[in-house]
């Protein structure tokens, strides 16, 4: 069923994209930061993917009115870039070390402790999940909540490492070449906007866009990313110390579909959601934002300074806010689909109360 944009029957404000960056030192390099909002709200912090940084990881979900009304009134954001990430950066010094996922995690505090900022909101994308779910185990008094989108937890299977080793090689002799290209743009959209030559069918422009923001990426930058991430643990015995709230979302035509499904089987007593986005990849946050809506202002609920949104025009769920706190706080399995966004949803489980 196809998604139209619903009207507004109000006048909404214009929700403006800029901010301010920081570039703050660690001890392994700098990392720059894009603060926009209100820095009195509570602090929602993102960390992008492979070779993103915000503009072209969550600007689509940003560009969503309703959605983005909905995270800018309850948060002020901080949008992480990893390390040459960031628009315009300059190649790091080849002689550099390559920092490891757990210096990037430990960036993280330094970024809290610069804007001294207590416990956070988070929200990452595949291996930005995974680095925000690592730091929310090791600093768990840090974080109030997880939103993770196709994340992965375990260590690079030999196929995904062989898969990455060759990706580097690509990077190290041919630089972000078209081949990198759509090997990348495979790792974050499905089939249905990636386009088909044979059929004529075009690509979307979100695609098209994304294909002109990684030709501002540096190799060598990316290469340094790339190896951090094949080099990752496995986080699955730890999952269970997680003590935050935590919803995932991610598409049924991604990569890391099993990867995420893993994640939801391995949660422990931690209260989860997740939410599965029919004929979508990787980063439902370019793909399909519309399909994150209810699920958040639902997801946002069980917080005291959570300040509801009004969605004028929006088509009625049976997952609305009027029924769908009470489901989504009994472990029951719900496997709901929302017709106008097609998502399956499965259910907030609540901790196990101790005897």
């Amino acid at each position: 069923m196809a998604y139209s944009r619903p009207s507004l029957a109000v006048e909404t404000p214009t929700i403006h994209l800029g901010g301010k960056e920081h570039i703050i030192r660690t001890g392994c390099g700098s990392v720059s930061v894009i603060v926009y909002g209100d820095q009195g709200k509570p602090p929602l912090i993102t960390y992008p993917d492979l070779a993103l940084n915000h503009l072209s990881c969550f600007q689509g979900l940003f560009f969503c009115h309703h959605a983005a009304s909905l995270l800018l009134q309850n948060f002020c954001i901080y949008h992480i870039t990893p390390p040459g990430h960031e628009v315009g950066a300059a190649p790091i010094c080849i002689d550099d070390p390559v920092p490891s996922i757990e210096d990037l995690s430990d960036q993280i505090l330094v970024v809290l402790n610069h804007f001294r900022l207590g416990s956070v909101m988070c929200m990452g994308a595949m291996a930005g999940a995974y680095i925000l779910t690592q730091f929310a185990i090791k600093y768990s008094e840090r974080v109030t909540g997880l939103i993770l989108i196709s994340p992965i937890c375990r260590a690079p299977s030999w196929n995904e490492w062989f898969y990455n080793k060759f990706m580097s090689n690509v990077l190290y002799y041919y630089g972000i070449n078209d081949l990198l290209k759509e090997l990348l743009i495979h790792r974050y959209f499905s089939k249905e906007v990636c386009g088909n030559i044979n059929l004529e069918v075009p690509e979307s422009d979100i695609v098209r866009a994304c294909r002109k923001l990684l030709d501002e990426r540096d190799s060598n930058n990316v290469r340094r990313f790339l190896q951090a991430i094949n080099r990752r643990r496995d986080l699955t015995e730890e999952l269970k110390r997680l003590e935050c709230r935590t919803i995932i979302f991610v598409g049924d035509s991604s990569p890391f579909h099993n990867e995420a499904l893993h994640i939801n089987a391995n949660l422990g007593e931690t209260r989860f959601a997740f939410v599965e986005v029919h004929a979508c990849g990787s980063m439902v946050t370019e793909e399909q934002p519309h399909a994150m809506l209810i699920p958040l202002d639902t997801f946002l609920m069980g917080y005291e300074w959570y300040k509801p949104y009004r969605f004028m025009g929006i088509p009625r769920s049976p997952l609305g806010p009027r029924c769908i706190a009470p489901e989504l706080l009994y472990p029951e399995k719900m496997g709901v689909k929302l017709r106008p966004i097609k998502t399956r949803v499965s259910p907030l489980r609540p901790r196990a109360k101790s005897s």
